[in-house]
């Protein structure tokens, strides 16, 4: 089933809640789903915004806007990260939720799906500035946090460090240290060997599954990714362990090409050294909006949502694009890709190597005995390829592409346990 191509406004093409509220309702046709179900399906089961007053190092107060959502908590505690940036909105953070809700449900892990964000552009901060502003909407939202109730995790602008300062702010509270209570935690304080990789990795998981699916090479194949963060970067260097070329890679600032292919651990030591690609010798500096329409068999949009859309997608030359991002696609553009026969794996399965291994993290945690790396990547590996597959046999079943097959999946196991619990009265 394919959703006709319109003339959307720029706004709801650029609205990630609209846009998943697109791709919910085709799948719910699909699945025959009655009016009730589908309402507290698509609806958030609880929203939080808060003030987070923080004194800044020039002893100026300022008030920041934090927000956490809970999307669904039906097939377990809620699960999401937490982002850092100027352009947070309540909208991006309940689509980012829901994506989370059948994320986690399409690699049948035992979450619901949670985000948070706070509206403040953490690189004009400094360190204490930002432990203090984490620290306190923290504080904000203890009510709202538990092991069993919902479990934050790094995404855009927050990794370890931040993590560490939650755990250790909701565990003072509490009285007692609580490792399970986040994801992402550095090594020592309870975190998964692997995770820092699990996401890039999950991605050239995709990538090898897709490629195989399609009938492409399993080696040789030019890959571009859109993202030089800790997802693009990892998954440009297993693809070229995997045998394939990097051509092109962007950040914030550009991109860079070479249609010979980019030594992508030379790629990762210049970033960490100079910060930005832009100079990295052997390249030619390109736009972001060229490195998405370079000639590539693999397009890999890393960086973050609304970047494939109605305007650019009968440009783009990829054969295959694999979401590493949330939402980078969207509805409008599915239905121009799918014409043209491009093969999208949808973020909700593309980039879930994160929450899986994140999933690791908190069963390790709760048990007290920790993996080695490899028994994680393993494991990693299993479950990706198995929710490939169920999704691949869903939108063959289902006659549809592999972004609603892989909604089918997951709205059908969270309205599974929704109807098994039943609604309390």
């Amino acid at each position: 089933m394919t959703e006709a191509v319109t003339a959307p406004s720029s706004a709801a093409e650029h609205n990630p809640f609209i846009q998943m509220q697109r791709r919910f309702n085709i799948a719910a046709d699909l699945l025959g789903l009655e009016k009730g179900l589908r309402e507290i399906l698509v609806t958030p089961s609880q929203e939080m915004t808060i003030s987070i007053p923080v004194k800044l190092d020039n002893g100026q107060l300022r008030v920041f806007t934090g927000y956490r959502v809970q999307h669904s908590i039906a097939r377990g505690p809620a699960k999401g990260g937490i982002r850092y940036s100027p352009d947070v909105n309540l909208d991006e953070v309940r689509a980012l939720a829901a994506w989370m809700t059948w994320k986690c449900a399409v690699v049948n892990v035992p979450f619901g799906g949670g985000k948070g964000g706070v509206i403040c552009d953490p690189r004009r901060m400094s360190i204490g500035e930002k432990e203090r502003l984490t620290r306190r909407y923290t504080s904000g939202l203890l009510d709202l946090l538990g092991p069993e109730r919902d479990v934050p995790a790094p995404d855009m602008n927050t990794g370890e460090r931040e993590m560490a300062w939650i755990m250790d702010t909701y565990s003072l509270h509490r009285r007692s240290t609580c490792t399970a209570i986040v994801t992402g935690k550095p090594v020592g304080l309870g975190g998964s060997l692997g995770r820092t990789e699990a996401t890039g990795l999950g991605v050239a998981f995709v990538v090898r599954e897709s490629l195989k699916h399609v009938g492409l090479p399993a080696t040789g194949c030019r890959v571009a990714i859109q993202g030089a963060g800790n997802v693009g970067s990892y998954a440009g260097l297993f693809l070229q362990e995997m045998g394939h070329r990097v051509v092109a890679i962007s950040d914030m600032y550009g991109a860079i090409l070479n249609s010979a292919g980019l030594d992508m651990p030379k790629v990762r030591e210049w970033l960490k050294e100079h910060g930005r690609l832009e100079g990295f010798p052997g390249a030619e500096p390109i736009s972001n909006a060229e490195l998405l329409e370079c000639e590539c068999e693999v397009l890999i949009p890393a960086a973050t949502e609304g970047q494939i859309t109605s305007q650019n997608a009968e440009r783009i030359q990829a054969k295959v694009i694999v979401e590493g991002a949330n939402g980078p696609t969207t509805a409008s553009a599915d239905a121009i890709l799918e014409r043209r026969g491009v093969f999208v794996v949808p973020d909700i399965l593309a980039n879930a190597g994160g929450v899986t291994v994140s999933y690791f993290e908190w069963v390790q945690d709760r048990m007290g005995y920790f993996w080695d790396k490899q028994d994680v990547f393993d494991r990693e590996e299993r479950v990706l390829v198995e929710a490939f597959n169920s999704i691949a046999e869903a939108a063959q079943r289902y006659g549809t592409n592999a972004r609603i097959g892989a909604y089918c999946v997951a709205m059908d196991r969270v309205a599974y346990c929704l109807k098994i619990r039943g609604i309390y009265a």
